[in-house]
């Protein structure tokens, strides 16, 4: 990842943990009983949350004893999901030092630490012996990547054959660049967007095959539609992703959805296999 530093302290600086436990107490959600489930609002942050998270997992062909690996992680919610739904032990890697350090003490407090286990590194250079994992994904890492051969090559190496890998991304649309600010970027540094079409032939020659891609674009802007209604009529909750976002969260939002009404982005979902 190019200048990692700089896209890590986009993502997230000083004590995230306890920005996301003062949020629970404004929300009147006890950390002491707090449950996967209502950690989701801010627990699975990428593009529609938890929804999306579900929706991937519903198409993902893991079994009970498995090991996954979650390629930026970000907090671990979806980790955390995983690994209650299906039984199956989850590793998580992040490049933002905030994020594993919230993630991991998220995961005791639901007491989740032996299932979920999260560490600081790049996806480019995973800290995972060769064929080590059953199944891997990515939700919304790929648009901080500058180097998608590396990272492609990588899930590659540490999967098993016959593994599955899956991806969800904000590809590059047909129309002009984006407008920012974006979740991924404030002012497009650090942003590497690919047609959905370099995608695909990334992930052949790392290797992969059997790729299914769906257009995801259609539910991504709907959710960002919704988002918006919801802060406009002063409905937005207490305790959501705002809290990650930070200030510019409410432009973020409308970029977002800007940018797929104008095709400035493409986003996609993707499964795969080493084969």
């Amino acid at each position: 990842m190019h200048d990692s530093k700089s896209v890590s302290d986009h993502w997230g600086t000083g004590d995230v943990y306890s920005r996301i436990v003062d949020a629970m107490h404004a929300a009147g959600i006890d950390p002491e009983t707090v449950t996967v489930e209502q950690l989701a609002p801010v627990d699975h942050f990428h593009a529609r949350g938890f929804p999306a998270t579900i929706e991937l997992a519903d198409e993902l062909p893991i079994e009970a004893g498995q090991r996954i690996v979650d390629i930026g992680c970000g907090i671990g919610g979806p980790a955390r999901y995983l690994a209650q739904r299906f039984g199956c032990q989850v590793d998580g890697l992040d490049i933002t030092a905030p994020f594993v350090d919230a993630g991991n003490r998220l995961s005791a407090l639901v007491g989740m630490q032996d299932a979920v286990t999260i560490v600081l590194g790049d996806g480019q250079k995973l800290p995972y012996d060769d064929g080590s994992f059953d199944g891997g994904y990515s939700q919304h890492v790929t648009m901080n990547v500058r180097d998608r051969s590396a990272f492609f090559n990588e899930a590659y190496r540490v999967l098993k054959p016959g593994a599955f890998f899956a991806l969800t991304e904000h590809g590059l649309g047909k129309v002009g660049d984006p407008h920012h600010p974006l979740p991924w970027s404030e002012d497009g540094s650090g942003a590497y967007l690919m047609r959905p079409a370099d995608t695909i032939a990334a992930l052949e020659q790392s290797g992969f095959s059997d790729i299914q891609v769906s257009d995801t674009g259609a539910k991504y802007l709907q959710g960002y539609l919704r988002a918006i209604e919801m802060a406009e009529k002063g409905e937005a909750p207490v305790f959501g992703v705002h809290i990650l976002l930070g200030r510019l969260a409410p432009q973020i939002v409308r970029n977002a959805a800007r940018n797929i009404e104008e095709k400035r982005t493409h986003p996609i979902q993707v499964i795969c296999r080493k084969m």
